[in-house]
């Protein structure tokens, strides 16, 4: 199912509850017990939504964040790669250039995959990376230039590892853990709940309020929800910067 169908559901099925939950307030209530609520919902309106607020952009802009970072990474992996092959040229090293296209296919066709899915990756990138090393570790360099060459060689090398790393722990780091999960639940729940209190003498207007409250709530959810893993979901970070590496690489 496509993902803006999907959001549109949440957001649908939300109004739709919230406005059902307020009709009945409406109905079960007495006219002049809403009206008497309406100060002191209102204050606590005030404080319990200006708080969740404040916890969903938070989170919003983390995961933003998370997803922008997941994109370059990938861009500075792929070209630590390529760069570690160049600079690895001058020593002869025959099968540097091989190890990397190795490397660059495993990513894109075993890594990028289980990652997307949430799923452990296993080490056999890893290994084609330690063989990279080893390969560069082993040129000979017989005068300082190629020395150089074979040091920033394994300079470039070191940030794949690190971009690696990085990327790595994004996709298993399961995005917003669980406490924070309960307090935007919990604090949405709070929020829309408040307003089914207030009255007023147009009960229409009051059941179309809740219900976009309600509605906004679930959009907002749902884009956190999308966002977890920055290679899955809404944000679906690709491996675009692995691709162009392989046609730099042949």
């Amino acid at each position: 199912m496509s993902i803006y169908v999907t959001g549109l559901l949440w957001v649908i099925g939300a109004a739709l509850l919230a406005g059902g939950l307020a009709f009945l307030a409406r109905r079960v209530g007495t006219r002049e017990g809403e009206v008497d609520n309406n100060e002191a919902a209102g204050q606590v309106f005030t404080l319990v939504g200006g708080l969740q607020a404040v916890l969903l952009a938070f989170v919003l802009i983390s995961l933003f964040d998370g997803v922008s970072d997941a994109d370059g990474g990938s861009y500075k992996e792929a070209d630590s790669l390529v760069a570690a092959v160049w600079a690895a040229k001058a020593l002869h090293a025959s099968d540097v250039a091989t190890q990397a296209r190795a490397y660059a296919r495993e990513v894109i066709d075993e890594e990028w995959p289980r990652m997307r899915e949430g799923e452990d990756v296993d080490d056999t990138g890893w290994n084609t990376l330690a063989k990279l090393r080893a390969e560069v570790d082993a040129a000979p360099a017989s005068d300082d230039w190629s020395n150089g060459q074979k040091s920033d060689a394994a300079d470039q090398l070191w940030q794949v590892y690190q971009a690696r790393q990085e990327r790595l722990n994004a996709a298993s780091s399961g995005g917003v853990n669980s406490v924070v999960w309960f307090a935007l639940l919990a604090g949405a729940v709070l929020a829309v709940a408040l307003p089914i209190l207030f009255g007023g003498p147009k009960p229409g207007t009051h059941i179309f309020i809740v219900g976009i409250l309600g509605a906004a709530m679930a959009l907002l959810l749902f884009a956190t929800q999308q966002l977890q893993n920055p290679y899955g979901g809404g944000a679906d970070v690709s491996p675009t910067a692995f691709e162009s590496a392989l046609d730099r690489l042949r």
